[in-house]
């Protein structure tokens, strides 16, 4: 027996393995801070989605990498909502984004935040800038303003209106405020250089003109922050000390510096990471938006979306996300990481949480001639043999059973190692049968039904149950079935990049089957929403939301590594 200094050992070994796991560029950044003294050793991230779609596996990396390091280093975390876009934003998607970080395992406590608290001094801020001659307004239209941007090789042009005074500036952005001027007619827009090498410092757009209602601040406003502009200037109120962006904002970065330091307020320091890009899945927020809107998925929510709610109907754990999080970790190179590694993370999680449960997805009437007719037994059957804490159940056994169809070949090929006429197999947990009779239906030569005797002598876990087959496979009793339909889902597009402009031609036809005449064990009628199993040998599955008392839905969430049973593909 392992005594507590053995367990202590294998403890901490294994803290110094996730420590390890978890070592990256930003945590070295974030020692030598505290060395330093840097932000006075304090350590306060904060996760800023805009509320304008649901989150995705990408942003569950970066919920997981902001409140980990605050919970790593004893700091804190703020979720902040970019709120300031009105008319892309909707209360719906706030709502849904709260409930993924808390169902990830992160509590924000106190610190829940909107740009949309800090219009008021966000306006302030920019009078500020306007009084010193770094912002004036524009008249130039959004067409207009990228024509004299310039390119990456060509210096941008200078706007008719760069030269205004302060005070005809002053007013003009009152009055902009104050509704007087139409959508789009004028901008607030940074002075900074025309022609600098970073295009994010030819003058950026600040303010813009929009007369759209605000889910929090109503009618108050008629002109919105950009998001370039909210961005940095809230982490400064928030007193964040380490902004973590994804890599596309690294050339803004100078803006926000430039922003700050022109103000002359607190500077949180920004650490851009790469961002996730995941084999066979599309992460744009706009395409999955369209995905949506176009009804090639039913939802945010479908499972076969990389949406963290898609992902947690499919039946996905966010201990398994979060160990994905970490075993990818975070870098400063770009990289596509394979979707297998995030299906792997779930099946080391299921497999030991997963109860194991028998189901027959394809059924095949089975009657056992030499059993005795109105005898039922009841079969010890592991639940999980990972975790023998989680016990054993009975499971009824009687005269009458399905297996799965697939199970069973006429005319077996070389290696086919379950049911074929002739040959005996083991029924889990149960007795070995033999296939002695096979009914077809007589229009279509379809196999409708077996015939079989069993060896009484070699019910499993008994004394006599020593004799030997190759084949073992799963089945359920007929008369104590449960009727359950089952969604079988694969990866949504068949290439394993998917991109480019005819990205929505390599979706995958057969990513959704449904299968409606399956039956599975009588246990599962107590399975509510979200419970997940290891149906023996086919995969993980979980009861889906659209279940009902009585009316069982199952998600395939995973297959697979591999089985217990020694089965080959014919």
């Amino acid at each position: 027996m392992m005594n507590m200094e053995d367990n202590k050992k294998q403890e901490d070994k294994k803290s110094e393995i996730d420590l390890k796991i978890r070592a990256n560029f930003i945590r070295e950044i974030i020692d030598d801070d505290s060395k330093t003294n840097k932000f006075g050793g304090k350590v306060h991230t904060r996760f800023p989605p805009e509320p304008n779609g649901y989150l995705h596996i990408g942003h569950a990396k970066s919920i997981c990498l902001n409140f980990g390091l605050a919970r790593d280093y004893n700091g804190l975390a703020n979720l902040r909502f970019d709120d300031t876009n009105p008319a892309k934003e909707e209360q719906e998607y706030v709502e849904s984004i709260q409930q993924d970080v808390r169902w990830l395992g992160f509590d924000w406590e106190d610190r829940l935040y909107y740009a949309s608290d800090y219009f008021d001094q966000l306006y302030d801020y920019a009078v500020q800038l306007i009084k010193k001659g770094k912002a004036y307004v524009c008249d130039l239209s959004a067409d207009q303003i990228r024509q004299f941007r310039g390119t990456f090789t060509e210096p941008g042009k200078n706007s008719p209106d760069r030269d205004r005074s302060i005070e005809e500036n002053l007013d003009l952005f009152e009055r902009m405020r104050k509704g007087e001027f139409p959508d789009g007619s004028r901008t607030l827009r940074s002075k900074i250089d025309m022609a600098s090498p970073n295009l994010n410092l030819r003058d950026p757009v600040m303010y813009r003109i929009l007369h759209a209602s605000h889910q929090r601040t109503g009618d108050k406003w008629c002109i919105y922050p950009m998001y370039d502009w909210a961005h940095g200037q809230s982490d400064s109120i928030e007193k964040i000390t380490h902004s973590i962006c994804t890599l596309e904002f690294e050339d803004h970065r100078p803006l926000y510096d430039w922003f700050v330091e022109q103000l002359g307020i607190y500077h949180p320091q920004q650490i851009e990471f790469a961002r996730l890009n995941l084999t066979y899945t599309v992460m744009s927020k706009r395409r999955l938006l369209q995905l949506v809107e176009d009804r090639h998925v039913n939802g945010w929510n479908d499972p076969r979306m990389p949406t963290i709610s898609g992902l947690r109907r499919r039946g996905y754990t966010p201990e398994s996300i979060r160990l994905f999080a970490d075993r990818i970790g975070v870098s400063k190179s770009e990289s596509t990481v394979d979707v297998a590694l995030l299906e792997d993370c779930l099946r080391d999680d299921l497999n030991k949480r997963a109860s194991r449960v028998m189901a027959v997805l394809r059924p095949l009437r089975l009657v056992i001639e030499n059993y005795p007719e109105g005898v039922v037994e009841e079969l010890e059957a592991i639940n999980n043999p990972e975790d023998p804490a989680m016990g054993t159940r009975k499971v009824p056994f009687s005269k009458i059973v399905y297996i799965e169809h697939d199970d069973f070949r006429e005319n077996p090929p070389k290696k086919y190692f379950r049911l074929s006429p002739g040959v005996e197999v083991r029924l889990r947990y149960a007795y070995i049968i033999k296939c002695v009779g096979v009914i077809k239906d007589p229009q279509s030569g379809e196999v409708t039904e077996l015939r079989c005797t069993y060896d009484s002598e070699t019910k499993s876990g008994s004394p006599q149950s020593a004799r030997k087959v190759k084949g073992t496979i799963h089945w359920v009793s007929a008369a104590h079935a449960l009727d359950a339909e089952v969604r079988v889902y694969d990866r949504l597009f068949m290439a394993e990049n998917p991109g480019g402009e005819n990205w929505k031609e390599l979706m995958n036809p057969n990513s959704l089957q449904v299968l409606t005449k399956c039956k599975v064990e009588p246990s599962l009628a107590k399975a509510k929403i979200q419970d997940r199993f290891q149906f023996e040998r086919l995969g993980y599955f979980c009861v889906d939301d659209d279940s009902r008392e009585g009316d069982k839905v199952f998600n395939r969430t995973v297959t697979l590594r591999d089985t217990w049973a020694k089965i080959e593909k014919a």
